[in-house]
């Protein structure tokens, strides 16, 4: 049985009024009395009329669709920014298209798919911290971009991150005031400008409180808990005089409690006997939880990280202020000794 597609000019009628008011309200757009918006909305309500949006999107230039590019979607913490984005996105009447990139030629053929699309804006992950991001090209697009990364990679472009060197101040600082002196720092890699932040904070606070700091301590390794594990062990073993260690990653930090029990260690705060080992991790996922004993981490919230980029892109689709803006999300302690 063949149903009749109902129109704008439908809805107009059983409104009692124009089919640029209808469009309006529609449009969110003009100034219309609340009483005819009602009387809109009641229309398209009875009649079940259903908005062509690409269509409405071409005639207005806009786009209730936003992009988001991610580095990896199957890990857990651009898994936390992607649902903190979609949720207030969704909020606001906006939809996500999501992809992944996990290299930079990729990242750009991601950008040009979106485009083409018509998406609204992109958010992005690169795909590594270094990454050199072509402001010309994304510009090109006429598009509003936010940069979502663990460290800031290019000043010319709207960014959201973490405030790396507070966390690891923050981590060192309560590794300082439970009693420990020596404290190493276990992950990642070199050439991360997240890491290298981190270091820094950590270092720093060594320096404040006039403790060594050792670049024997401070060791590299791969993400994962057996790259952790490994280097955990190795660094004990080198130099047990070692009370407290930071970890880059939450899954260095899980790996190092397998580590230090590989030594005949145990993972707890008291470091009078020098056989109990402290551990504080970064950015806390759901399997860290799980520790025995629990780990205690300096979150910078993924998830709110994700909302305050979407802010920031609805904000450039509703300015046009050319300033880039950094927002900067601040860490808080995850104890293991606290309710």
């Amino acid at each position: 049985m063949y149903v009749k597609k109902v129109t704008i000019t439908d809805v107009a009628q059983h409104a009692g009024v124009s089919v640029t008011t209808v469009s309006m309200v529609l449009g969110n757009k003009g100034r219309i009395s609340p009483d005819t918006i009602e009387k809109v909305n009641h229309a398209v309500s009875e009649l079940g009329y259903v908005r062509n949006r690409a269509a409405a999107n071409l005639r207005s230039n806009s786009s209730e669709i936003i992009g988001l590019i991610l580095k990896d979607i199957s890990d857990p913490y651009y898994a936390q920014v992607a649902a903190g984005l979609c949720e207030e996105t969704e909020k606001q009447g906006y939809m996500v298209f999501l992809t992944q990139s996990s290299d930079e030629s990729q990242f750009e053929q991601c950008v040009l798919t979106m485009a083409r699309q018509g998406v609204g804006g992109i958010a992005f992950c690169p795909a590594n911290e270094n990454q050199q991001v072509n402001v010309e090209a994304l510009h090109a697009h006429n598009l509003p971009v936010v940069c979502i990364s663990r460290a800031s990679v290019n000043q010319h472009i709207d960014y959201v991150g973490p405030d790396n060197a507070s966390a690891a101040k923050m981590a060192t600082e309560y590794l300082i005031n439970q009693g420990h002196r020596r404290i190493g720092y276990v992950g990642g890699k070199s050439s991360s400008l997240c890491r290298a932040e981190r270091v820094g904070g950590y270092c720093s606070t060594l320096m404040q409180f006039g403790l060594p700091f050792k670049p024997e301590w401070v060791v590299e390794c791969d993400a994962g808990q057996a790259p952790a594990a490994s280097a955990v062990e190795t660094l004990l073993a080198n130099h047990p005089q070692v009370t407290a260690i930071l970890c880059h990653y939450s899954s260095t930090a899980v790996g190092a409690v397998q580590g230090v029990h590989r030594l005949g260690r145990t993972v707890g705060s008291d470091n009078i006997f020098n056989k109990q080992i402290a551990i504080v991790g970064f950015d806390a996922v759901q399997d860290a939880e799980l520790t025995e004993p629990p780990i205690t981490f300096v979150n910078s919230d993924a998830k709110e990280i994700g909302r305050q980029a979407a802010r920031r892109l609805i904000e450039q689709f509703e300015t046009s202020d050319p300033i880039a803006r950094k927002v900067i999300v601040a860490p808080t302690m995850i104890n293991a000794n606290l309710d």
